[in-house]
């Protein structure tokens, strides 16, 4: 775990132009802190949209691999935690662009970019359709056709992304955003396609046989931890500690103790 602090303290010195020629770790420490937990704990945003990540407890406390994560790191910056709920990715990027909360956990995206920094991915999910069992679509290359209607979750990953990608099809958005947001609408509206994160798309096809999840998908997510931009010495010590917990097995465990399989993404070149 030294080798962790160590990685991770040389990050923020290099993030912190602004310091003495040599910055001591008290200082550095305490500059991560700052940016990290400006309140004096860590408001740590979790998206139950996506139950891959956080799931709820019989309380509806946070569970799984983000809330995990949260924990880990108010403990390494000896900070209180403060979890805040929301339902909808689109709604943890909008309070980490606000600064309402210190660290959030939603895909990595380039519409995103400009108002979070992200640490590298430490999962990697699947972006694909579900269809009916009759439908003439059999995989994703199929969908992007004149005509064919996709059910999405407003402000979701994969609404950004198939927004930014699709040619010909049309999106329908739904009134919330959440990994499987885009069934509802799929289903009252007759849609061809419900796009979504492959694991709820899956689930929710092996309760009803009328439905069908294709092999393929047309995007793979990348799920990070998000900081508020700008706060520069932070957001090097998210990235080594999110490398850290790939590394040490810890993200693999908080996956299997959640019951999920989706796979640990790889270290960061």
């Amino acid at each position: 775990m030294r080798s962790f602090v160590c990685a991770a303290v040389m990050l923020a010195a290099a993030a912190m132009p602004a310091l003495a020629q040599a910055p001591s770790p008290a200082a550095l420490k305490d500059a991560v802190r700052k940016d990290l937990a400006p309140t004096g704990k860590l408001r740590a945003a979790i998206n139950f949209g996506n139950p891959v990540l956080a799931q709820k407890g019989p309380n509806g406390e946070p569970r799984g691999v983000s809330a995990e994560l949260a924990a880990a790191l108010a403990e390494k910056l000896g900070v209180p935690l403060e979890y805040v709920k929301f339902e909808a990715a689109g709604k943890v990027f909008a309070a980490l662009a606000k600064g309402d909360v210190d660290v959030g956990f939603i895909a990595i995206e380039p519409a995103r970019s400009a108002q979070v920094d992200f640490s590298p991915p430490y999962v990697i999910i699947q972006g694909t359709y579900m269809v009916r069992k009759d439908s003439p679509l059999k995989d994703v290359d199929d969908v992007d056709r004149p005509g064919i209607t996709i059910g999405v979750g407003l402000a979701s990953v994969y609404d950004l992304y198939l927004t930014r990608t699709l040619k010909h099809a049309t999106l329908v958005r739904a009134k919330v955003g959440g990994a499987a947001a885009g069934i509802p609408v799929f289903l009252d509206q007759h849609l061809d396609a419900a796009a979504g994160v492959r694991e709820p798309l899956d689930a929710y096809a092996k309760e009803h046989p009328d439905m069908r999840v294709m092999p393929g998908a047309f995007e793979q997510i990348g799920q990070a931890m998000g900081t508020v931009k700008g706060r520069a010495a932070g957001a090097a010590y998210v990235r080594a500690f999110i490398e850290e917990m790939k590394a040490n097995g810890m993200v693999a465990d908080a996956l299997n103790r959640s019951g999920q399989k989706a796979p640990v993404a790889p270290k960061a070149m």
